[in-house]
């Protein structure tokens, strides 16, 4: 039998197309982020996007065969690994689920919470988890994340060497600082693995079909990942994925959605598939304008909210 089909069916080719002509513009409107050479260097109107669907339809536009770095698109990867191998009790013994009205990377928010991390969508969260990776060294631990990622969603996910380098080549004080809180705290073992092994996730490479791909794992019903961890990421995505701007974009769009820095953008449909942008102009909070208005015109056009 084949499976019915999805929200995503009355979507037309010229309707993406046009879309996505209409967010090269925006993306102008961005700023490229500064604190990574190699990311300051990309093209500012490159857009991509692309849907898996549960019907089995995959929909496509713009520059879909580029590849960029996850970047903190990895952190709801991150943590649904860790549930299905480590259980609900030893992840959430390492970190909350707790929304926070401060950056991605505050040290303030960390230090009021006494060293235990908001939430696993915010830096302090994500070098928790990324501790709890089976390995001796930060490759090993990506290389486990990134042959499960991809043995369980048919992706093809690669470590970036050369954007690890351009990680490696700027000392990240903030995330270091981070960490000490996190070891004084002894959500950590050592600092500088916790480091080494969040750089290298954060690097993992692929397209954004590549991405819409692995989003199917927390969209099908039937995906080999169990429902209950599904749910919690896609909750947590829903209320912490977009940082301090979660809430507001939950009511424009609806949508378990994460953003990383390198302008990538993925978001849930539970039940109808995934939805996975790249344009790497962010806004003020750190999430891709061009991938955020893809997605507007996505989920009211084709009425996706979770919300209905």
């Amino acid at each position: 039998m084949n499976p019915s089909p999805t929200r995503f069916a009355a979507l037309t080719q010229t309707q993406l197309e046009n879309w996505v002509g209409q967010a090269r513009v925006y993306a102008l409107t961005g700023r490229l982020p500064d604190y990574i050479p190699l990311l300051a260097q990309a093209e500012a109107q490159r857009v991509a996007v692309a849907i898996r669907s549960l019907d089995g339809h995959g929909y496509f536009a713009g520059e879909r065969d580029q590849p960029f770095a996850l970047m903190s698109v990895v952190k709801p990867l991150l943590l649904l690994f860790l549930l299905e191998t480590s259980g609900w009790d030893a992840v959430f013994d390492r970190v909350g689920i707790d929304p926070s009205e401060q950056s991605f990377h505050s040290l303030a928010q960390l230090n009021v919470d006494r060293g235990f991390p908001r939430n696993p969508m915010l830096n302090s969260g994500a070098i928790a988890l990324a501790a709890m990776l089976p390995g001796a060294k930060g490759a090993d631990r990506c290389e486990a994340l990134r042959v499960w990622l991809n043995q369980a969603s048919g992706s093809r996910f690669v470590l970036d060497q050369a954007m690890l380098a351009s990680v490696r080549s700027l000392r990240n004080e903030a995330n270091r600082a981070i960490a000490e809180v996190l070891l004084r705290a002894e959500s950590i073992d050592h600092v500088e693995t916790a480091l080494d092994t969040y750089n290298h996730i954060c690097c993992l490479s692929g397209t954004a079909a590549d991405l819409a791909q692995v989003g199917l794992l927390l969209a099908q019903p039937n995906a080999p990942t169990q429902p209950v961890h599904q749910r919690a990421v896609n909750a947590l995505m829903l209320t912490c994925g977009l940082y301090e701007a979660s809430g507001r974009f939950a009511v424009r769009i609806g949508l378990p959605t994460k953003s990383g820095v390198s302008g990538a953008l993925l978001s849930i449909v539970p039940g109808q598939g995934a939805i996975a942008c790249y344009s790497p102009t962010l806004d003020a909070t750190g999430n891709s304008i061009a991938g955020l208005f893809l997605l507007e015109q996505l989920t009211q056009t084709l009425n996706l909210s979770v919300f209905g």
